[in-house]
């Protein structure tokens, strides 16, 4: 597979930026974050957990409040959720199959 390239989707620097300024005015922006992350193909889980976690580091670093904080830790949790939920539907099919 050397050679080979994965296109992923995460979220560059304007589009972070952009929705750090809307937690910053206290404004909702985990819609932004989704529609963001959907534009052209899906992105994995693991490239948004990747994601939200490096955005949770740089809010941490920059002294944003605990609102907005635990706004982006929300996003985390629903990412985690439903990543455990397709796992599990994943088993439930492979052990139905055999």
């Amino acid at each position: 597979m050397s050679g080979v390239k994965r296109k992923r989707n995460v979220l560059n620097v304007k589009q972070k930026l952009e929705i750090l300024q809307k937690l910053d005015n206290g404004e909702s922006a985990s819609t932004d974050a989704k529609d963001a992350l959907n534009e052209g193909n899906t992105v994995s889980h693991s490239a948004a957990l990747q994601s939200v976690e490096t955005l949770l580091d740089y809010m941490g670093q920059r002294g944003f409040d605990y609102g907005n904080i635990s706004a982006v830790r929300k996003i985390y949790v629903d990412i985690r959720q439903e990543m455990n939920k397709e796992q599990k539907q994943k088993r439930i099919t492979d052990f139905l199959k055999q």
